[in-house]
């Protein structure tokens, strides 16, 4: 869907011949078809993780085997939000949560396959966070407006000390308004256990495939899918996290 929109545009931009109008593509249009055969997929077919098991993991059409990544994100997505709600209980800031909870998912997988975290959802997201925390749901709101400005430039000042010392990019400019995002919802105070755990991470997985897997080192790592895990571990835990930081450093 993105690529298709920026096609469009540069295309209007550049002043060239547009593609000839093809049918809807979006959320809604057209329904979901097995990408093999084109088979409509039922509503029976489509239920999380019982339609897999169900199927036995092949289409029903075609027997082409689906692939696990379909149930393996359902279950954990599922796991994840049922944990927001107990850990939160029933409220606005549980179904807050759910919904940032969502946000990291998607925007970890689609970073994942295709290194874009899309503006379309941090930047809105973001946004987002300043609004629900005007009545303090997570933070203050001056501290949300502090985190999201001071999650940007914290990324962006990096990038740019890399860039200059180094010529290269070190990471990509959906990872500062990611950053951005979660300092909007969880406050100033958060991000630097955030780019701790994250960078923590991403160092442990990253040598990992390259010392056991022999992955390149040239070739980049996403780093989304570290700063939303360690976000949503904030989210759930980050005033323990802060206040054990601090007892550790002396602060």
């Amino acid at each position: 869907m993105l690529k298709k929109s920026w096609r469009k545009q540069c295309q209007e931009y550049l002043e060239l011949e547009q593609d000839a109008e093809q049918e809807a593509f979006n959320l809604a249009v057209p329904a979901s078809s097995c990408p093999h055969c084109g088979h409509s997929i039922k509503a029976w077919e489509n239920i999380p993780v019982l339609s897999y098991i169900f199927l036995r993991a092949r289409c029903s059409s075609c027997q082409q085997p689906i692939s696990m990544r379909y149930p393996v994100i359902e279950l954990t997505c599922g796991l994840m939000t049922a944990f927001v709600a107990w850990h939160f209980g029933y409220g606005f800031q549980a179904l807050a949560a759910m919904v940032l909870t969502w946000v990291l998912i998607t925007l970890s997988m689609i970073d994942f396959d295709t290194q874009l975290l899309p503006d379309n959802i941090t930047l809105p997201v973001m946004w987002l966070g300043i609004l629900v925390n005007m009545y303090g749901t997570f933070t203050t709101l001056e501290s949300s407006i502090i985190g999201a400005m001071a999650g940007y430039l914290s990324l962006w000042s990096i990038y740019q000390i890399h860039h200059l010392l180094t010529g290269r990019e070190g990471m990509g400019f959906g990872d500062f308004k990611l950053l951005a995002l979660l300092g909007a919802w969880m406050g100033w105070q958060s991000l630097l256990v955030i780019v701790l755990l994250s960078s923590l991470v991403g160092a442990i997985v990253g040598i990992t495939l390259i010392v056991a897997l022999g992955r390149d080192r040239q070739i980049p790592i996403p780093f989304g899918p570290y700063l939303a895990t360690a976000g949503w571990i904030s989210l759930i835990w980050g005033e323990q996290l802060i206040q054990t930081y601090m007892g550790i450093s002396g602060l």
